[in-house]
């Protein structure tokens, strides 16, 4: 192929290309904190009920000084850690299980299919009459909220799997549970990492509503409090805290994304 020709066929080819407008990111954030700016500025919005950008800053930094913002960032982040893994784990392993093995579909799918409707946070009264008012409760339906999503993803990863590559390793000796660890998890890893990005949203706002009944620490109790004695501009720190939470989760997955599955970002 010429030199022309092979310039055709790239230029041809260019809408296949995804760039990634890192500037363009950041920009629609910044964006969104000048449209937030202004509307306090030009004071269509009083400041009792949506603070100026510059006000939660300076409450976010006053916050943290004090210590307080860490007291309930640690609590609520050692919670999301906890049910992010417990939930994650249970999740990945049932989706493996029930997408390679027919029996454990057969018992697991009507399972899933019949538990994942149920608004997770409804089971928290119930949860709390199980593991008490505490810590453990509020994990538990964090876990729970997450396990569903990395199920259901991991088990469309694990039946997507190309059949041809699992005659292969077959073919070359591998036995069951090699052919999972080294055909069936890697093929099924973008839909892993499809649930894990569900189930961290997932799990933020089990988290938020988890804390907002019986705790006396965490986002989720800043946020009710704050709210319940009308300071809005705690409240907004509250919310970007969360805000940057969601960001931070994102951006982590996606470049452990990154390592874990290359051949998919080329």
């Amino acid at each position: 192929m010429s030199g022309s020709s092979r310039v055709a066929v790239q230029d041809r080819a260019a809408f296949l290309r995804r760039p990634e407008h890192r500037l363009l990111r950041v920009a629609a954030l910044a964006g969104l904190v000048v449209v937030w700016e202004a509307l306090t500025r030009v004071g269509w919005i009083p400041a009792l009920f949506l603070p100026s950008p510059v006000g939660v800053l300076t409450e976010l930094g006053e916050m943290a000084a004090s210590g307080q913002l860490f007291v309930h960032l640690g609590a609520s982040l050692r919670r999301l850690l906890l049910g992010f893994a417990a939930g994650g784990g249970a999740g990945v392993a049932v989706g493996v299980m029930t997408g390679f093995f027919s029996r454990a579909d057969a018992v697991g799918q009507p399972l899933i299919a019949a538990t994942f409707p149920i608004p997770k946070i409804a089971l928290l009264p119930l949860l709390i009459l199980w593991l008490g008012i505490g810590e453990p409760s509020k994990v538990a339906v964090i876990a729970l909220g997450v396990f569903f999503p990395m199920a259901i993803n991991t088990y469309a990863g694990v039946r997507e799997a190309d059949p041809l590559l699992v005659r292969a390793a077959v073919a070359f000796g591998a036995g069951r549970w090699s052919v999972i660890r080294k055909v069936i998890v890697p093929s099924a890893l973008p839909m892993i990492f499809a649930g894990l990005k569900l189930g961290a949203g997932t799990a933020l706002l089990l988290l938020v509503a988890a804390e907002m009944i019986a705790a006396d620490s965490g986002i989720g109790f800043l946020v009710l409090h704050a709210g319940n004695i009308m300071d809005t501009t705690k409240l907004m720190v509250g919310i970007v805290v969360l805000s940057l939470l969601g960001l931070l989760s994102h951006w982590a997955l996606a470049c452990c994304e990154r390592l874990a599955v290359p051949w998919r970002h080329t």
